[in-house]
């Protein structure tokens, strides 16, 4: 009796082996004959292929290749890339996944261009951005705290090749008739100025503008002058050099 019922559940799996998706891949390798056999002459029998003439070198494999960019036509001004009706070649991934996808972009067809070309024409009276990057830099500078460093021991006021020495400590290139200072003039050693903040404007290709958060900090020669180091000052709360600031609280990160 125990035999039979073991021989009954012998067939019997709890987890079947059966592949339930069987998906077909389409792939190509090109190969190469290291050794090449030799050709049979007219009306007689082909020679025997030896394991020499089975030895390949890989030429291609297309699973590997490198696809060609996809061409698309933007449907809206797309940050990084360009404007409504400019065609853009991205990678296939990026442009399926960023732009195909979210409806920024269609297919580069004639019939698309010449729509949203007449469409770019339309709108161009109402385009606010000077080009494909400005937006990203306004957005860059507004997160960012400059800390602004001053001279503890001497006299000074704050001018805008100051802004944009600290700009370039943090790493942006700003010319000085791009950078605005606050009207009223901001003169130091102050330490009741220390930590305090205050705006400017950075005006990008004539155009964009850019709130920029700086923050004063005394600094000394003599490190027995020193002020105490504050950790990530950046994050803490700042009282505003001036009491009417009114300016938006973007995210802060580090200089």
């Amino acid at each position: 009796m125990l035999a039979s019922l073991t021989k009954a559940f012998s067939g019997v799996s709890l987890c079947p082996t059966t592949r339930i998706l069987n998906q077909q891949t389409r792939n190509t390798f090109i190969l190469k004959r290291r050794t090449p056999p030799k050709l049979a002459k007219k009306h007689e029998k082909a020679p025997k292929l030896r394991g020499r003439h089975y030895v390949y070198d890989l030429i291609e494999d297309t699973t590997t290749k490198k696809k060609p960019n996809l061409e698309v036509v933007l449907t809206s001004f797309v940050e990084g890339v360009g404007s409504k009706g400019d065609v853009v070649s991205l990678k296939p991934a990026v442009a399926y996944n960023k732009l195909l996808l979210p409806g920024l972009a269609v297919y580069k067809t004639p019939e698309a261009v010449a729509r949203y070309a007449v469409e770019r024409d339309a709108a161009a009276e109402q385009e606010q951005h000077s080009s494909a990057y400005a937006q990203r830099t306004v957005n860059k500078l507004e997160q960012l705290t400059l800390a602004v460093v001053m001279n503890k021991d001497h006299p000074w006021v704050i001018e805008r090749w100051h802004i944009g020495a600290s700009l370039r400590k943090a790493g942006f290139y700003v010319p000085n008739e791009a950078i605005t200072l606050p009207e009223a003039p901001i003169e130091g050693p102050d330490l009741l100025k220390q930590n305090k903040e205050f705006f400017c404007t950075v005006t990008i290709n004539n155009l964009e503008q850019a709130k920029l958060r700086c923050r004063i900090h005394h600094w000394s020669t003599e490190p027995s002058e020193r002020l105490p180091y504050v950790f990530e000052h950046w994050k803490n709360q700042a009282e505003p050099l001036f009491g009417d600031d009114s300016a938006p609280v973007p995210k802060q990160q580090q200089q």
